[in-house]
């Protein structure tokens, strides 16, 4: 148990080290004594404030979740609250100070109250508000404070290894998560192209004259026998929009600050758009590439594919797999080591750091107890695969790959673009998010060109990275965050340019969802 003296006793600590030596040099019996029982005093205060923290915990002190089960779905950027309490066992009170969270980066938490006291025997509810800033799995790991000894001037602090979980999903899920659920649709009336047209289906259109051309099979002989002449049966079909919407994800775009990285914006801007092409009825796919396929979505409509669409956007674009993260199979076993040894601190004692496929069969029994199930990770390893389930379960995240994947993700996208020119049902509108097109790129200049048909519309929308440019700070700083925005703005225009030589519009969103005040974009730059 670690005990961290107070300024009060670091002062006392001082005044009697002072008259000690003052007593000693002036060869004062009193002054000396005086200094002594300073020190002595503030020995008995660490024995006491140790006694009683011992006899505390002993006792049962704890802190639990209010909610049930630990895990929250949130919309990115939006706050919640998660009520938790603070129970003492012990027939005395407890007083903190310095409660806080332990949480994951990409989550702002705050805690009320931060310091307070827990009466003997009772409980002690607190607010924890939980800010998400980017997607994916997130975890607030648990909560520590200080506990103040009896005499108040030793504190020792404490750690409640109580994981809950954060799923955050792109900020179109906010809708999607306060639309009623059961009962009366209230949902707005599908749109779109207007219909029924004439054609193979399955609804009865009308019975009419048969006229040169008509199908055989569609003749309606009992009708025809009754009237005296052919009649045929016209069917009709609803005529919907067969969306595509693909993704760019290479892990270069999470550079930038959370919540306005490049990648943290696209993924909004794509839950937008098939969100707004769901209420009108059409019927929307998801393909997202980086290095390798990440996802691929068959279109498809209802209630749920809104919320389907955003989860799978939140998963598969994080940094967990081995090829999208920057740690290797070491670096992750010592991120889970130092996670076990608060969670479960008797089993982690018999582990060492070192014996990776002890800790991988220790991971996969903790995982029993984490938040969140967990998606199968990209590794080259079942052991690996293991220890990465086990950061993905309890939200621990890992940083994002430095090295950029653009020459192998044009292959990607190139072969996905090629593959939707022979999906059925056959892609009527195909958007693609990706960086502005440059010179280098030839793979997926050649394969948009064969998409220069009246059939599919084509629209790219460039993928902006000046809200994750840095402006505050040094002159200096904004100096160099202006010229970078405006080089990326000529590239853009560039882009505009390439795409029209090509034959394809290059699109923007009529509000971009990322505007800030703080955009270098905006300036007169």
């Amino acid at each position: 148990m670690q005990l961290h003296p107070v300024k009060t006793s670091i002062d006392l600590a001082l005044a009697g080290i002072l008259l000690v030596a003052g007593g000693l040099v002036l060869r004062e019996a009193a002054v000396v004594a005086w200094g002594g029982a300073f020190l002595v005093g503030l020995a008995v205060a660490r024995t006491v404030t140790r006694v009683s923290v011992t006899r505390i915990r002993a006792a049962g002190f704890e802190m639990v979740w209010l909610d049930d089960p630990r895990r929250r779905r949130v919309a990115r950027g939006e706050t919640v609250e998660v009520g938790a309490q603070l129970r003492n066992r012990d027939d005395r009170a407890v007083r903190f100070t310095s409660l806080r969270p332990v949480c994951s980066p990409y989550l702002e938490v705050t805690v009320e109250p931060s310091a307070g006291e827990v009466p003997a025997s009772g409980r002690l509810t607190i607010i924890v508000r939980v800010t998400a800033r980017r997607v994916g799995r997130h975890g607030v790991h648990g909560l520590s404070l200080e506990v103040l000894g009896s005499p108040g001037l030793f504190e020792v602090p404490l750690t409640f290894a109580n994981p809950f979980g954060i799923e955050v999903l792109p900020r179109p899920f906010a809708t999607a998560l306060r639309s009623a659920r059961g009962g009366r649709s209230r949902m707005q009336t599908t749109a779109g192209r207007p219909g029924p047209f004439s054609g193979d289906g399955s609804a009865l259109r009308e019975l009419r004259e048969h006229q040169p051309g008509d199908p055989f099979k569609r003749i309606a002989w009992r009708a025809s026998a009754r009237r005296g002449s052919l009649v045929v049966r016209d069917f009709e079909r609803e005529e919907r929009d067969v969306v595509w919407l693909l993704l760019d994800a290479s892990v270069e775009l999470w550079a930038g600050p959370p919540g306005l990285a490049p990648l943290d914006l696209a993924v909004d801007e794509v839950a937008a758009a098939g969100s707004r092409h769901l209420a009108q009825g059409d019927r929307v796919g998801l393909a997202v590439v980086a290095s390798r396929e990440l996802a691929w979505l068959r279109p498809d409509r209802g209630p749920g594919r809104e919320i389907e669409l955003c989860s799978v956007l939140a998963q598969v674009t994080d940094t967990i797999d081995a090829d999208r993260c920057d740690l290797d199979e070491e670096g992750v076993a010592a991120r889970v080591y130092e996670h076990m040894r608060p969670l479960d601190p008797s089993g982690a004692a018999r582990l060492r750091p070192t014996d990776l496929d002890r800790m991988a069969r220790r991971a996969e029994r903790l995982r029993q107890r984490a938040p969140m199930t967990s998606r199968d990770p990209f590794a080259p390893t079942q052991r690996e695969r293991t220890l990465r389930r086990y950061l993905d379960a309890f939200g621990l995240g890992a940083p994002p790959r430095v090295t950029p994947e653009r020459p192998r993700t044009d292959l990607v996208l190139a072969d996905a673009l090629t593959r939707l020119r022979s999906e059925r049902p056959r892609p009527s509108i195909v958007y693609i998010w990706s960086p502005p097109l440059d010179g280098t790129r030839v793979e997926v200049q050649r394969a948009l060109r064969k998409y220069v048909r009246p059939r599919v519309a084509l629209r790219w929308m460039n993928i902006d990275a000046t809200a994750s440019l840095p402006i505050d700070g040094t002159g200096l700083t904004e100096a160099v965050a202006y010229a970078v925005a405006e080089r990326l703005r000529v590239a853009r225009v560039r882009s505009e340019q390439a795409l029209q030589r090509i034959g394809l519009p290059s699109e923007r969103l009529r509000k971009r969802l990322h505007t800030t005040n703080s955009s270098p974009s905006r300036s007169k730059t």
